[in-house]
């Protein structure tokens, strides 16, 4: 290889933006030439770097961009503890069809129980496998629609949550939703319906939404549009908290019982 061709092919591939493969070609020629790899098997070594590299930035961005507060992973979900989880649900679950298919899944159940974990590891596998996805939690949800809704900015605000091909929302049921939100609210579920994923993690069962949303009409429509096209996981088991409590040997207390501890020697 001439000088001029060497700095032509830097060139070119400054020029195509192949910026991995510019940067191992030096290391990748060496090793070529004291084996016996075919000018075939250098380029693919330098294709798939290349491939690797900006597969891994664009995971970084798209988690980065997906607000997700943490990294769970489906792997780490102890089963044996919640034996009301079908295993083969969840891993069904897995494989992202529900997503190229725009359908719903919905986690039931009460606090520190796994809905959250299973939800951010759908989310993690579906951002591996290159989907666009979003997290938020309700109370935040509502509190950004409405003020969009103020400064007339709900259009734009909206094609935020409308946009991802999987939206995480996350908490449903610690706050009540006045009619103001529910309307906001019903009105994401429609633009996403039959046209996005949603994972939505809730404490409350179908029956207390009509309370949770202050209308049972509107709870209807928005669980007709819901669960069309859904999968629905009801958890009934032991925190995973209180769990880590009695391991680590810390007193596990009512809330309550230590708020009235509390008032009586204020």
């Amino acid at each position: 290889m001439t000088r001029l061709v060497y700095e032509r092919v830097h060139d070119h591939l400054q020029r195509l933006k192949l910026a991995t493969v510019d940067e191992v070609l030096d290391n990748a020629l060496n090793t070529a030439n004291a084996g016996d790899k075919s000018f075939l098997d250098l380029l693919d070594e330098l294709l798939s770097e290349e491939i690797r590299v900006r597969r891994q930035a664009s995971i970084a961005t798209r988690t980065r961009l997906s607000a997700m507060p943490t990294r769970k992973s489906l792997d780490d979900f102890d089963y044996a503890f919640q034996p009301s989880i079908d295993k083969r649900v969840v891993e069904e679950l897995r494989t992202l069809r529900f997503v190229h298919h725009a359908e719903n899944v919905v986690l039931l159940g009460p606090p520190g129980v796994g809905k959250t974990h299973i939800a951010l590891g759908l989310g993690h596998e579906a951002i591996q496998a290159g989907f666009q996805v979003y997290h938020t939690n309700m109370s935040t949800l509502i509190q950004r629609l409405k003020a969009a809704q103020r400064r007339d900015a709900f259009e734009a605000k909206l094609r935020v949550y409308v946009k991802p091909r999987l939206l995480i929302l996350d908490e449903m049921g610690y706050q009540s939703v006045d009619r103001e939100g529910s309307s906001l609210f019903f009105e994401l579920v429609t633009r996403r319906y039959e046209k996005g994923s949603t994972i939505f993690t809730s404490n409350k069962s179908f029956g207390e939404w009509g309370e949770l949303f202050g209308d049972a009409v509107v709870a209807s429509a928005l669980l007709d549009r819901i669960l069309h096209h859904a999968t629905v996981i009801n958890i009934k088991g032991d925190s995973y908290r209180m769990k880590s409590r009695r391991r680590t040997g810390s007193p596990v207390q009512n809330p309550l019982t230590r708020t009235e501890e509390v008032n009586a020697k204020g």
